[in-house]
């Protein structure tokens, strides 16, 4: 039993194109959780049951390419060039971009129409649906001979490691990601943060400890407290979908590159106040939504490079403007004070989590763009400028390690290593970020408070930590939002520059 199949049909208009993808999509999400519905009820004459993700491609049969200095929206060459696709509830604006530059830049028609790539039931479940608990042990077995389950070999990274080699005769990839990929990743960001991909905003900041949290939700909280301002922010979104809107406004639609209204997920819509969770998730985020999508997400990833990597590799299908890393570090340097930012121009990479994928000898630069926001956020912020803000602030190499007491190492080692590297800080996390930010072509940056000096006799305490942090979280929360700002105005275009591509790289931004 499969679902209605459309025919690959060319359309010259993106907006057309992608009602289509949507036509296609819903009616396959449709076709399986009828399907499936019925299986639950009991009914055993459904035979073998499938549906198909839709897919766009492009051909064109010449080198002449848009303006060189695009970094996205054109293909490399001569060829035909195909993607799946996905939730076009959350990603009909970016499609609808993607579309358009496409179409803008080469000229030519969008063909799309249903691919031969399943999707895996799992993927079509309506939100909060939990099969587990309706089926026995043998029902939950059968469902393997009736539905396309995932298949992790639909879903790797070889495309936006450099690696993949299509096979002769296929098209070449027009996204970083298949839309078996980017499913796979949304049903993990609702688990490891407790939100619906919906509310992703289109810039994230990540931090490594709670008292970053605490200050974001009080901010949060306060402007939703206020009229609608210059801001721009319609609603606040806490874990378990808590959705609180400005006080002057309902909720509208927003999200990463497109999303529906704030609050919805998978097709179905859920209550403005959702209850509070019994429990926090493993890594909570928190939404300052704008109608553009062009919020904040601010997500606490805990400690270490291993969360680090698991959440940015998820987060990165989203294709967020940019991701900055507001956090907590050790001051190398005698000169450094407790409280002192540092700018990160450079990365030390021993997290160990990252080299299969990244090798150690390819660099991760600072890009331009983002050291420029963060630079001028501090100075707006402390109200200090030229020789005075070089008092504050460092600019140099961050060195990131997988082992959270590096300093019980003889002092020979890493000490050496990191003063060779010209390393002005340590922490655990801001070189993966960084790193993955560079492999899946997201603009990045670093911005550190030095919160001890280990090799200089000054190491945390558990009070005086504490008041450290609350001292300094406040404002350097402030940077990270005013660094924000500063991106959201000088544009996308700016943002996502050519630095990040490869020699034959994919359309989609």
């Amino acid at each position: 039993m499969n679902a209605p199949f459309f025919a690959p049909q060319r359309f010259d208009d993106p907006d057309a194109a992608l009602a289509r993808v949507r036509e296609i999509y819903d009616a396959g999400v449709a076709h399986l959780r009828d399907a499936l519905r019925r299986y639950v009820a009991g009914d055993d004459g459904i035979g073998r049951v499938r549906a198909c993700y839709p897919f766009v491609r492009v051909e064109t049969d010449t080198v002449a390419r848009a303006d060189s200095r695009l970094a996205y929206g054109f293909v490399a060459g001569p060829g035909t060039f195909e993607t799946t696709l996905t939730r076009p509830d959350v990603f009909g604006q970016y499609y609808a971009e993607q579309f358009r530059l496409l179409v803008a830049n080469h000229g030519i028609a969008l063909t799309v129409g249903t691919s031969h790539q399943p999707i895996p039931v799992h993927f079509a479940f309506a939100e909060g649906a939990h099969v587990e608990a309706e089926l026995d042990a043998t029902r939950l077995l059968r469902m393997r001979d009736l539905f396309d389950l995932p298949d992790l070999a639909s879903m790797d990274d070889g495309i936006a490691n450099g690696t993949h080699e299509p096979r002769a005769g296929d098209p070449q990839p027009l996204a970083l990601f298949t839309a078996p990929r980017v499913d796979y990743s949304l049903h993990r960001l609702r688990h490891y943060t407790g939100t619906a991909p919906a509310h992703f905003q289109n810039f994230v900041l990540f931090t490594n400890y709670q008292f970053y949290i605490d200050e974001f939700v009080r901010l949060g909280r306060q402007l939703m407290s206020m009229p609608a301002g210059a801001d721009g922010y319609v609603a606040f979104v806490e874990p378990g979908d808590r959705v609180h809107p400005r006080s002057t406004s309902a909720p509208t639609d927003g999200a990463p590159g497109s999303a529906g209204p704030v609050g919805a997920a998978v097709g179905d819509e859920e209550p403005a106040e959702a209850p509070q969770p019994a429990r926090l998730p493993q890594m909570p985020a928190y939404h300052l939504v704008r109608e553009d999508g062009t919020g904040i997400t601010m997500i606490n990833i805990g400690v270490g490079p291993s969360n680090a990597k698991t959440i940015t590799d998820h987060v990165a299908v989203l294709r967020p403007h940019a991701w900055i890393m507001l956090g907590h570090c050790a001051g190398l340097h005698a000169t450094q004070r407790l409280g002192d930012y540092v700018l990160a121009h450079g990365y030390v990479r021993e997290d160990h989590v990252l080299d299969e994928e990244l090798p150690l000898w390819v660099p991760v630069p600072a890009l331009a763009e983002i050291q420029v926001a963060l630079e001028a956020a501090v100075a707006d912020v402390t109200q200090l400028e030229g020789y005075e803000l070089k008092r504050i602030m460092r600019t140099g190499t961050v060195a990131s390690t997988d082992n959270r007491n590096w300093e019980l190492l003889p002092h020979h080692g890493p000490t050496r290593r990191f003063s060779q590297s010209r390393a002005i800080a340590l922490d655990m996390e801001s070189a993966t970020i960084a790193a993955n930010g560079f492999r899946f072509r997201v603009p990045y940056g670093t911005l550190l408070c030095v919160s001890d000096k280990p090799l200089h006799g000054e190491i945390k305490l558990p009070g005086m930590a504490n008041r450290f942090y609350r001292a300094s979280v406040d404002q350097h929360l402030r940077i990270g939002m005013r660094a924000v700002e500063l991106l959201r105005r000088a544009g996308n275009n700016r943002l996502h520059s050519r630095k990040l591509r490869s020699f034959a790289e994919v359309a989609f931004q």
